[in-house]
C-alpha cells in the first residue's frame, strides 16, 4: 500500500476542520494557506469530502467548509476513500499483468492475498477515528497500540528511539 498526496491532505484537511468544529465554516483556501498545501488540491479534496458526506459547504461571504458528522464518527478510512476514491488499489484489477491471467473467471491463488490484505488494511483505517488524532503523537501512538517514542539528548539531534 502506497499513502498518496491525495489521502495525505485529505487527512490533514479533515484534522483541520475536526480542531475548528464549533467555529464556523473555513475557506478552502485558508485551510490550504494554514496548512501550507497547494490551494487546487486542498479545493478538489474538499469537493470529493463533501460528495462522501464527511464536510459539508455553505455559501456566501462567510461561507466555506466544516465536518457534516462529528469527528468520532469519521473514520480514517472514511476521509482516505473520499480523498484517494480507494484505500488500497487491488493492482490485478486496476493494473492486471495480463487480462486473460488476471479474469475474475480464472484461478488465481495470489488474488485471496491481496483481499486479505486489503480487508486488514481497511479494518485498522476504519478503526481509527478523526477524534483519535486529534491527540499528540505520543497519545495517538497509544491508541493504535504502537510502542512510544522517547527523544533521547545521548542520540545526535535528539531522534527518536523506540521504547517497548
Amino acid at each position: 500500500m502506497r499513502i498518496t498526496t491525495w489521502a495525505e491532505y485529505g487527512l490533514i484537511c479533515a484534522l483541520h476542520l475536526a480542531r475548528r468544529a464549533g467555529s464556523g465554516p473555513v475557506t478552502g483556501r485558508d485551510v490550504a494557506g494554514r496548512e501550507r498545501l497547494p490551494g487546487d488540491y486542498v479545493e478538489q479534496i474538499l469537493l470529493r469530502m463533501r460528495r462522501a458526506g464527511i464536510v459539508s459547504s455553505t455559501r456566501g461571504a462567510r461561507g466555506g467548509y466544516m465536518l457534516a458528522r462529528a469527528a468520532e464518527d469519521i473514520s480514517v478510512r472514511d476521509v482516505i476513500q473520499a480523498s484517494e476514491l480507494t484505500t488500497f488499489d487491488l493492482h490485478c484489477v486496476s493494473h492486471p499483468v495480463d487480462a486473460a491471467r488476471c479474469a475474475e473467471a480464472e484461478n488465481c491463488s495470489i488474488r485471496p492475498v491481496w483481499m486479505l490484505l486489503q480487508q486488514r488494511i481497511d479494518e485498522v483505517l476504519e478503526g481509527v477515528k478523526l477524534s483519535d488524532l486529534l491527540a499528540d503523537e505520543a497519545a495517538v501512538r497509544g491508541r493504535v497500540g504502537l510502542p512510544a517514542l522517547e527523544r533521547s539528548d545521548d542520540v545526535p539531534g535528539g531522534l527518536p528511539i523506540l521504547q517497548g
